[in-house]
C-alpha cells in the first residue's frame, strides 16, 4: 500500500473567479497547447475523423517548442539501438524512470521522428545524405537529430503548424485555458477559456468536448530567471489541480546548467547555451581557465545535466561568484556561424562574442520532469482528460531528464493519446456543468508574480534545504492570506500568477516531503540519495475545504505508477502506429 502524508492546508481556490462562459464551440477533441505534442495530438485524432479544435495562449507557433536548440534524440545511428538509449535514459533519472514508460518511449521513438520528417520537418544531414547526429549531456552515442543547427524547434514547429493549416484544424489563439468542464459523472466534457481580445471570439467561453488534452508546456516562470517563454506558468498542471487529477514528481525542476548569463538580476527568459555546444567539444571553465568538470564524472562536460549544474553551482560557491564560462573558442568563426548560427546571434546580441571570448553561463530553471499522472495511453485519473509533453509526467524523466528527450516524449505519448482517444471517445459529447464557484482566497494581484519568482528562486532553486523551503511555503501562504483585503479583477495576468501560485506551492510541499538528494532535487540538507526511503514518487492532489484547499499527498509503492482511474497501466495495446 502507498504512505499517505497528513494534509497540507493551503489558502487557494478550488476554481478560478471567472465570468460564465459567453459562447461555445462543440468539438470531439479539444487540445490545449500548441508545441510539439499538443499539434501532435491534434493532428493524429483529426486524421482519425475526430472534430479537434486546438486552444493555444498565443500564436500556434509561440510554444516552447520553437526554442529548443539542442534537438531531438533517437536511436537513429549505426550501431544505436533503443536499449543503449533506454539505458542512458534510466541513468539520467536517478533511478526513479517508470521502465515501461522509457520502454515505449526508445522503441516507438525512432518511427516517430521517420514520420515528423514525412509531415515535412527538414534535419539537418552528413555529407552522405544521412540524418546528422550529436551528442549530449548523458548520452554515450551521438543520437540527437538536429535541424538549422541549432534551430530544431523551429524547424519542427513550423512543420507542424504548416500541416495543421493544411488539415484545416480549428485553432483559437491568444487564449488562456481557464477550468475544466465536467459531466454529471465528473467525466470531463471540455474547458472554459478566455480569449485576450483578438481573434473571432472574446472574453470566456468554452470549447465543449468529451476528450481534453492537456499539452501546455512547463511552468519555468515561476523561478526568476528560466529559459521557459513568458506562456510557461504551470497553467495545465494547475487546472489539472482544480479538476482533481493527480501531479507527481514536481520537485523535480531541471536547471539548464548553461544558460546564457545576463546579470544577477536579470529576470525572465534567457538564452539557452544548447547542451549541444558541449556536445561537440566546448569546455566549462573558471574565470582562471581550470575545466573542473574533469574527474568529477566520467563524461565531463556531457555529465547529465544535474550533475554538471551541481558542479556549476560549487565552483561558484567555492569562488564566491555568480557565473562560470563555456569555451568554444577552438571552434572558430566557421564553424560556430554553421552549427550554432541561433545561439552566436543571441550571443553576440549581448556584447559577446563566442569565437573570441569565454561564454559567461549559470544555470536557470529549464524543464519539469513532473507534471499531471498520466499512464501509458495519455489517461490521468480524471476520466476524459489526457495529458502529454511537459506538462504530463508520464515516468519516462524519473528525477531528471536526459537531453532532448522531450521533444521525443511529446512526438511518442502525443501519438498514444491520439490512438487512445480514438477508442475511448462516446459517440456524443455528454452535458456539462461549470466548475463550482471558487471558494477560498480571491485572485492574487498580477504585480505578485514578481514575487512569487522571487521566493521560489530563493527557497526552492537549484539549492534547497528544509529552512528554504519553510520559508518560500509561508511567504506563498502569506500572499494568499493578503488577497482578502483587496482581491484582484479576474483576468489574463490574475489568472495566470493564481496558476504560478499554486504550481508553486505544490512545488514547495513535495520537495520538502522528500528528505533526500535525487536527480534535479538537490537538498543541502540531504546530500546523499536514499534509495531504501525514496526510490518512489510523490503524488498529489487538491482537494477543496470551506477555508480554501488542502494537499494530499501519498507516496508509491516502486517507481511504476499505479493505475489511472480509467484502466490499468499498459493493460490495453496501443495500437501500432503505420
Amino acid at each position: 500500500m502507498s504512505d499517505a502524508h497528513p494534509p497540507i492546508a493551503v489558502p487557494l481556490p478550488a476554481a478560478l473567479p471567472a465570468p460564465a462562459p459567453g459562447w461555445s464551440i462543440d468539438a470531439d477533441v479539444v487540445v490545449v497547447g500548441s508545441g510539439i505534442a499538443g499539434l501532435t495530438a491534434a493532428l493524429r485524432c483529426a486524421a482519425t475523423g475526430l472534430r479537434t479544435v486546438i486552444v493555444t495562449k498565443a500564436r500556434l507557433d509561440d510554444g516552447s517548442t520553437r526554442w529548443a536548440q539542442g534537438g531531438i534524440a533517437a536511436a537513429l545511428g549505426e550501431g544505436d539501438t533503443p536499449a543503449q538509449h533506454r539505458d542512458d535514459t534510466l541513468v539520467a533519472g536517478a533511478g526513479l524512470c517508470d521502465e515501461a514508460a522509457v520502454e515505449a518511449l526508445v522503441t516507438e521513438g525512432p518511427r516517430a521522428v521517420r514520420r515528423l520528417i514525412a509531415l515535412g520537418a527538414r534535419f539537418d544531414e552528413d555529407p552522405e545524405g544521412r540524418i546528422a547526429l550529436t551528442r549530449e549531456g548523458g548520452h554515450h552515442r551521438r543520437r540527437i537529430a538536429h535541424a538549422g543547427g541549432d534551430a530544431t524547434g523551429a524547424e519542427i514547429s513550423r512543420a507542424l503548424v504548416a500541416a495543421v493549416r493544411a488539415a484545416g484544424i480549428d485553432t483559437v489563439e491568444n487564449a488562456l485555458a481557464l477550468d475544466l468542464l465536467k459531466d454529471a459523472d465528473g467525466r470531463a466534457a471540455g474547458v472554459t477559456l478566455h480569449v485576450m481580445g483578438e481573434g473571432r471570439h472574446d472574453g470566456v467561453g468554452a470549447v465543449r468536448a468529451p476528450a481534453v488534452v492537456l499539452a501546455t508546456g512547463g511552468m519555468g516562470q515561476v523561478f526568476s530567471a528560466t529559459t521557459n517563454p513568458a506562456v510557461s506558468t504551470g497553467d495545465g498542471v494547475a487546472l489539472a489541480l482544480r479538476a482533481g487529477a493527480e501531479v507527481s514528481d514536481l520537485e523535480f525542476v531541471q536547471f539548464h546548467p548553461t544558460v546564457l548569463f545576463l546579470g544577477a538580476d536579470a529576470k525572465g527568459q534567457q538564452p539557452l547555451i544548447s547542451e549541444a555546444v558541449r556536445g561537440e567539444g566546448a569546455h566549462l571553465v573558471d574565470a582562471g581557465g581550470t575545466r573542473f568538470m574533469r574527474g568529477r564524472h566520467e563524461l565531463a562536460e556531457l555529465a547529465p545535466r544535474d550533475i554538471v549544474a551541481r558542479a556549476i553551482t560549487r565552483r561558484m560557491r567555492e569562488q564566491d561568484v555568480s557565473h562560470m564560462y563555456l569555451d568554444a573558442r577552438h571552434f572558430g568563426a566557421d564553424e560556430w556561424e554553421r552549427r550554432f548560427p541561433t545561439i552566436l546571434a543571441a550571443c553576440r546580441a549581448h556584447g559577446i562574442d563566442p569565437v573570441r571570448e569565454p561564454i559567461p553561463v549559470a544555470p536557470a530553471a529549464h524543464y519539469a520532469s513532473g507534471g499531471v499522472r498520466t499512464d501509458l495511453a495519455g489517461h490521468t485519473t480524471v476520466p476524459g482528460l489526457y495529458a502529454c509533453g511537459e506538462t504530463a509526467c508520464t515516468g519516462v524523466h524519473g528525477a531528471n531528464r536526459l537531453a532532448s528527450n522531450s521533444l521525443l516524449e511529446g512526438l511518442v505519448f502525443a501519438e498514444r493519446i491520439a490512438a487512445a482517444i480514438a477508442d475511448d471517445a462516446p459517440a456524443s459529447a455528454p452535458a456539462a456543468s461549470a466548475p463550482a464557484p471558487a471558494s477560498g482566497p480571491g485572485l492574487l494581484p498580477p504585480e505578485a508574480r514578481a514575487t512569487i519568482q522571487r521566493v521560489m528562486t530563493a527557497g526552492a532553486g537549484v539549492l534547497r534545504s528544509s529552512a528554504s523551503l519553510a520559508e518560500a511555503a509561508v511567504a506563498l501562504d502569506a500572499l494568499a492570506s493578503d488577497v482578502d483585503r483587496k482581491p484582484a479583477e479576474p483576468g489574463a495576468e490574475a489568472w495566470e500568477t493564481a496558476n504560478l501560485h499554486l504550481v508553486a506551492r505544490v512545488l514547495t510541499a513535495v520537495a520538502s516531503l522528500r528528505p533526500e538528494t535525487r536527480g534535479s532535487h538537490w537538498r543541502e540538507d540531504h546530500p546523499e540519495r536514499d534509495d531504501a526511503h525514496w526510490r518512489r514518487h510523490l503524488v498529489v492532489t487538491l482537494r477543496p475545504t470551506p477555508e480554501g484547499s488542502a494537499l494530499a499527498v501519498r507516496t508509491t509503492d516502486t517507481t511504476a505508477f499505479p493505475a489511472t482511474a480509467r484502466r490499468p497501466r499498459g493493460e490495453r495495446a496501443v495500437r501500432d502506429q503505420p
